[in-house]
This record gives structure tokens, C-alpha cells and sequence, in this order.
């Protein structure tokens, strides 16, 4: 596409597949805006069970775009979640992608 065309709002094969899931664009949004959340506290935000929760994790964990913390708080285990920079910056990139095509 040459610098002159309007990008085609149809056009959605750019967008970061792995944020573009709704759980997992939920997490994000969720990270977004706080330090750090425990897996409880993100379980509670985002109303997903347990098991769904640990899987969407899972996958931006391999993706570069969250960082697993694991504590013990009072002899119990805590797991913490932080995006990282390449998360941030995908998150964000994610959103202009989304605007750019939505007013288009």
C-alpha cells in the first residue's frame, strides 16, 4: 500500500492475533492500568473460570507480553502478572491498529 491509499477497512490481517482474542484483549485492558494483578484479582475483573484464565496466560506468557511472578504470601501461593514492554507496546499498537480501522 503506497502512503497515499487509505487503509481498507476491512483489512483486519495485521491485527496481533494473540491480543485480538476478547479474553485476552480483557486481560490486557486489565493490565493496562495497574502495576501488577494477581491471578484472583484478574479472575474477578475479567469473570473468566480458573482454567480459562490460566490458559489465556499461558498464551501471552509465551508471547512476550506478560511476566509471571510466583510468591508465597502467608504460606500461600500468589501468582502476579506485569505486562512487560513488548506487551505494553503491542497493547498499544493493538488499540491505534483497531481506531485506524474503525474510522476508516
Amino acid at each position: 500500500m503506497s502512503a497515499r491509499e487509505a487503509p481498507d477497512p476491512n483489512d483486519f490481517s495485521n491485527l496481533d492475533r494473540v491480543i485480538h482474542e476478547p479474553a485476552r484483549l480483557q486481560i490486557m485492558k486489565v493490565l493496562a492500568v495497574v502495576e501488577s494483578a494477581d491471578f484472583v484479582y484478574l479472575m474477578s475483573q475479567t469473570k473468566l473460570t480458573q482454567g480459562n484464565l490460566s490458559s489465556h496466560m499461558l498464551k501471552l506468557e509465551n508471547a512476550g507480553y506478560v511476566k509471571v511472578k510466583k510468591e508465597f504470601v502467608e504460606r500461600k501461593p500468589r501468582t502476579l502478572y506485569k505486562l512487560t514492554v513488548a506487551g505494553k507496546n503491542a497493547f498499544y499498537q493493538y488499540l491505534e491498529q483497531m481506531r485506524g480501522l474503525l474510522d476508516s
